[in-house]
């Protein structure tokens, strides 16, 4: 199994700040912010496990690792985006956030190509 040790650090420091995120959205966010907070802490921790199962595939490919790094970067930048909407009135990063979630998207779709590609997955 090809492990990618950046890629883990990355993802599990991006599920952190997830847990930490919605944990905050939950205890201590007016109900305005809230969902902003909770929208974003979602879909990162969603991301980092992604970008986990990327460091981890069973089979060495770069655009694995390329997925990955996209799936926790863009998940890192959409909740960053919301945060700094709901927290700091940055009305601006609503341009950010679809950065974020064409990133992730990417990582998705460099996914599944890897894994049509792959000849070492049962079907």
């Amino acid at each position: 199994m090809v492990r990618s040790r950046n890629l883990i650090v990355f993802a599990a420091l991006n599920g952190a700040l997830a847990v930490l995120t919605g944990a905050f959205a939950a205890h201590g966010a007016g109900p305005a912010v809230k969902t902003l907070l909770t929208t974003g802490a979602h879909y990162q921790l969603a991301h980092a496990v992604m970008a986990l199962v990327c460091a981890v595939w069973p089979v060495r490919s770069r655009l694995v690792l390329v997925a990955g790094w996209l799936a926790a970067s863009g998940g890192l930048v959409f909740s960053a985006a919301l945060s700094l909407i709901g927290l700091g009135g940055l009305t601006i990063m609503g341009a950010i956030a679809p950065v974020g979630g064409l990133l992730m998207i990417s990582g998705w779709i460099l996914l599944a190509i890897a894994g049509f590609r792959s000849q070492n997955i049962k079907t």
